[in-house]
């Protein structure tokens, strides 16, 4: 079995450069062109990669907190790959089945994260592990919740897919960044290695998408940017 878990990890450390790799590649570059839209595709195949052999090797290994972030991690990028199917949506009846199920299992999986979270600290106040996964917990269904209000009002407010597009997809890279930095920057404190990406790309993400709302809003361009 640990030479199933060796592979595993050597698929997921590969998988994880490609992701890092490729997400900067798709914000530096004009968004819609081709370039954009190749990078954005190896990003998401390889973030599929890294939570899926992130989830194989949590059950190998047992690890209900990888299992957890694993799940947190993957809806981010899923859903911000998939509102550019979604951009022309007018209601949650018009949402696929599979899209339905996919929400219902991310705020299951993300209720679970904060519930992990809040037990930890109230059990082991010392430990970080819990403030991280009641932060990602938070997060997670807050996003879950963000994306279902967005199909809502859709029908009124038009080219909010593009901007939960890019709030998936970014939140998915800064989910990147933090496991990366929780393996390589060890002379941390545990929280501060986990957290710090989100401390800081949370509101520049945040200030990003309000520079192109305005930008979209004077030149009346949404669709059909992506």
């Amino acid at each position: 079995m640990e030479r199933v878990f060796d592979i595993v990890l050597a698929v997921h450390i590969a998988a994880g450069i490609l992701a890092f790799i490729a997400a900067p590649l798709a914000m530096l570059v004009k968004k819609g062109g081709r370039n954009h839209r190749i990078s954005g595709k190896i990003f998401f195949w390889a973030m599929t990669g890294v939570c899926a052999t992130g989830f194989a090797m949590s059950l190998i290994h047992p690890n209900i907190f990888l299992l957890a972030v694993s799940g947190f991690s993957y809806y981010l990028v899923l859903s911000g790959y998939r509102w550019t199917a979604h951009k022309r949506m007018h209601s949650l009846r018009d949402l696929p089945i599979a899209d339905r199920l996919v929400m219902a299992v991310a705020g299951l999986f993300n209720g679970f994260l904060l519930f992990l979270g809040l037990y930890v600290i109230m059990n082991n106040p010392g430990a970080a592990v819990g403030y991280i996964a009641a932060v990602f917990g938070v997060t997670g269904v807050l996003f879950v919740a963000g994306d279902i209000r967005t199909v809502r009002r859709s029908a009124r407010e038009k080219g909010t897919w593009l901007f939960r597009h890019m709030g998936g997809m970014v939140g998915g890279y800064i989910a990147t960044v933090s496991a990366f930095s929780a393996v390589n920057f060890d002379f941390l404190p545990m929280v501060i290695q986990w957290l710090w990406p989100t401390i800081i790309g949370a509101p520049l993400l945040t200030v990003w998408i309000g520079t192109y709302k305005r930008r979209m809003a004077k030149r009346g361009q949404v669709d059909g940017v992506i």
